[in-house]
């Protein structure tokens, strides 16, 4: 498959929510400009993302709901489930634990680990925190796909490096840090500030 650009994967899931809202509302036909007009864009931006992955609806009758939210789970990959290993379990850790929103879309939080002695034993929504240490032995037996980094900048680097070592394929990271990973390993990064600083960019030209 050619490459796909992330802005488009993003609509992809905007669109796959758009289409579970109008499946709970016993719709069962949408057509582009529906998708368009709940998306902030244009019909022909949706015929084109959705061309990347072949052929979807029928010209004048407009898409399926059940079959397009169907295909676009396949495709955003969310039609088996994912194992998922938190490291750090302070307060943005914790949280990301706590979200019930993972297990609904196929992500199941496997573990918790952290490095502070006084954290490790103590349990987060059914889940015991275990030391660092054990990560890379049990990893044999979780078998984790993704995971999530909430660990300090300083520390984020030598924690990425030993989850790559463990096998995990894939890496969002929360600590404020650019990691360097293998080209066989998928990053996101989530940095508060930078989405912050374009909050503050679109309010200040609001005010122009």
């Amino acid at each position: 498959m050619k490459r796909i650009a992330e802005s488009t994967v993003r609509r992809l899931s905007l669109y796959l929510r758009f289409l579970e809202d109008f499946e709970k509302r016993s719709i069962g036909t949408i057509s582009s400009d529906e998708l368009a007009a709940r998306g902030s864009t244009t019909s022909a931006q949706v015929r084109k993302d959705l061309s990347f992955f072949g052929s979807f609806g029928k010209r004048g009758l407009g898409y399926s709901v059940p079959e397009l939210l169907a295909r676009l789970r396949q495709i955003l990959g969310l039609d088996h489930e994912w194992h998922v290993v938190i490291v750090g379990a302070g307060k943005i850790g914790a949280a990301l634990a706590q979200y019930r929103g993972f297990s609904q879309r196929g992500f199941r939080i496997v573990a918790l680990y952290d490095s502070d002695p006084e954290k490790v034993g103590r349990t987060v929504d059914g889940l015991q925190i275990r030391p660092m240490s054990a990560l890379t032995a049990e990893s044999h037996h979780h078998r984790p796909d993704i995971a999530v980094l909430a660990v300090p900048a300083t520390a984020a680097q030598e924690v990425a490096d030993i989850v790559v070592a463990a096998g995990v394929r894939a890496i969002l990271n929360f600590a404020p840090q650019q990691l360097q990973v293998p080209d066989t390993v998928a990053l996101k990064e989530v940095n508060m500030a930078i989405e912050l600083e374009g909050l503050s960019f679109a309010l200040t030209n609001l005010r122009m």
